[in-house]
């Protein structure tokens, strides 16, 4: 899902029930204590990249976009996909065409009616090769016929397998089964635009909130393009404004833990944002802290367009020279644990037999100095050198340069002869700095798009948009390949195709060094009620929540 800092929740550890729903219920409209003022303060960990729906490829924009744009189908207080935009859908036999009926309440917010070939319109423009868009690919190739030709320059953008038939009937076609398609509709990159006001905007389109039109629970206002601040404001427009309890909401953005705390201390902020471990350890008790492990997966990515990365010895020595258990609990003390998987525990479980996928595949790559030593030593022989030096490329928060400064200590403790060095940046440099693999290894993560292992998996294919560490291995292109495309109706032998795929990143090639599956440790106002977490796309959903005081 995104990149993340990167950005979700599922398994909710403390004071938060599997459904995602935190401070109860809320959120239905009225109701006693709803006399107080519905404004919310919240944070952001980054300022928005972008507010154009085909182009976002964050967490903070796809979170954002939640709030003030709806797809077909929207996450429900349950995390199951419900109609939105669409009040209705059936499938064919094959479920390879499906018809959507939008309804006829559902408007922007400058009443205009969103049309079925809003979302033709703005389909075609994600995987136009000149849009430049990276997630229109990676979420349409292989899924909407004909994406993957028109994405390559291949088909011109109105072959793409969706179409309007009428205002209010929308037709797509699939190139096959797709067991997540109905998930994948709640997803920010298909979202509708509104065709003719893009085009009235030209190259102003989404440079701030007044060039934006909202189909969501919220407007975006008082954005700039590059500020810090901006607000959400209840979209008077919106079909299901009746359930919408919120006025506005005030966002800040505030990149340390001590500043989220003083603000949430100082009655500023309403939910604190993600707290470091000292304010874990000091919050601990506090009845408001809330606690929960998500299904999102940290890990090193080593350019392998870079020399040393060539080496599978020297991968795999980096991939075992850190105390993954000791970075979770002593470090970042959030409710991350330790990982040594790609595909999260507690997320996906096996069709036939119910066993979630990280039981029957197991740790790999755990720590081991010894062995990661050896292994070094190995690689530095292979490589004709007795040193090296290696850079870091991570964020620019408080947490992401406490967890650098330990890596960087675990790495030059355990491989001698290595020296790091550590670069800080803007998540959105990071972004541009991984499109580019301008680095040597890179602190990153991913959090799912949709509720199935393929989108951890086919972010490792050859040449695939998220790979961006020139990683190639022709039999795990071989297995992603038939679980997308021949064991698309073989739901047992398409998940253990990807577990197999899993040993072959991570024991065959040590392609990638796994770091830690995300916890979030944040304190929330026991006045907020309603807040919602999604354990797949955008983190959280305002939709619901209420003040009652």
């Amino acid at each position: 899902m995104k990149k993340m800092n990167s950005f979700l929740a599922i398994l909710l550890t403390i004071s938060v029930l599997l459904s995602g729903c935190y401070g109860g219920e809320g959120g239905e409209g009225g109701g006693e204590g709803k006399d107080a003022a519905q404004v919310l303060k919240i944070t952001e960990t980054a300022e928005i990249p972008t507010m154009d729906s085909v182009m976002a490829e964050d967490e903070v924009g796809f979170n954002i976009m939640n709030q003030v744009f709806e797809g077909l189908m929207r996450l429900n207080k349950e995390n199951e996909p419900e109609p939105a935009v669409a009040e209705d859908y059936e499938a064919n036999e094959d479920e390879t065409e499906y018809t959507f009926t939008l309804r006829e309440d559902a408007k922007w917010s400058n009443g205009d009616q969103v049309k079925a070939q809003d979302f033709v319109f703005a389909w075609r423009k994600a995987v136009d090769p000149q849009t430049g868009s990276q997630y229109g690919p990676y979420m349409m190739n292989g899924v909407i016929k004909n994406a993957t030709q028109v994405s390559e320059g291949n088909l011109p953008p109105e072959e793409l397998g969706v179409r309007a038939e009428d205002d209010k009937t929308l037709i797509v076609t699939l190139e096959k089964q797709v067991p997540y398609f109905i998930s994948l509709m709640t997803f920010p990159t298909f979202y509708p635009q509104n065709e003719a006001f893009v085009k009235e905007k030209g190259d102003q389109y989404a440079l701030n909130s007044d060039n934006l039109v909202y189909n969501g629970p919220f407007s975006l206002a008082k954005w700039n393009g590059t500020g810090q601040t901006w607000q959400f404001v209840k979209n008077e427009e919106y079909w299901d404004k009746d359930a919408v309890n919120l006025e506005r909401i005030e966002v800040t953005v505030t990149k340390d833990s001590q500043s989220r705390v003083n603000y949430y201390e100082a009655g500023d902020l309403d939910i604190s944002g993600e707290l470091s471990s000292d304010y874990v350890t000091k919050y601990k008790e506090d009845p408001n802290f809330v606690s929960y492990l998500e299904p999102t997966i940290f890990w090193l990515k080593l350019n392998q367009e870079r020399e040393p990365f060539q080496n599978e010895n020297i991968r795999r020595a980096i991939a075992q020279a850190i105390d993954k258990d000791a970075l979770a609990n002593d470090l970042l003390k959030n409710g991350s644990i330790g990982a040594n998987y790609a595909v999260p525990k507690d997320f996906v479980s096996h069709p036939d037999s119910g066993e979630d996928f990280r039981e029957a595949n197991g740790d790999m790559l755990e720590y081991n100095p010894e062995e990661a030593k050896s292994l070094w030593e190995t690689g530095l022989s292979e490589l004709g050198v007795s040193e090296l030096t290696l850079d870091i490329l991570g964020g620019d928060t408080d947490n992401a340069k406490r967890m650098d400064e330990f890596l960087k200590n675990q790495l030059e403790k355990n491989l001698p002869g290595l020296t790091i060095t550590l670069t800080e940046v803007p998540f959105s440099v990071r972004l541009q700095r991984d499109s580019s693999l301008d680095y040597d290894i890179q602190v990153a993560g991913w959090g799912p798009d949709y509720q199935d292992p393929m989108t951890f998996s086919d972010l490792w294919v050859t040449g695939g948009g998220n790979n961006n560490m020139a990683y190639s291995n022709s039999e795990y292109d071989r297995l992603i390949s038939e679980a997308q495309n021949e064991l698309s109706d073989n739901p047992a032998e398409r998940f253990e195709a990807l577990q197999e795929a899993e040993r072959i990143l991570l024991e065959e090639d040590a392609a990638i060094a796994p770091l830690y599956q995300e916890g979030k440790s944040l304190l929330v106002k026991d006045y907020v009620k309603g807040l919602v977490t999604h354990p797949f796309g955008p983190s959280y959903s305002y939709k619901w929540v209420s003040i009652e005081k």
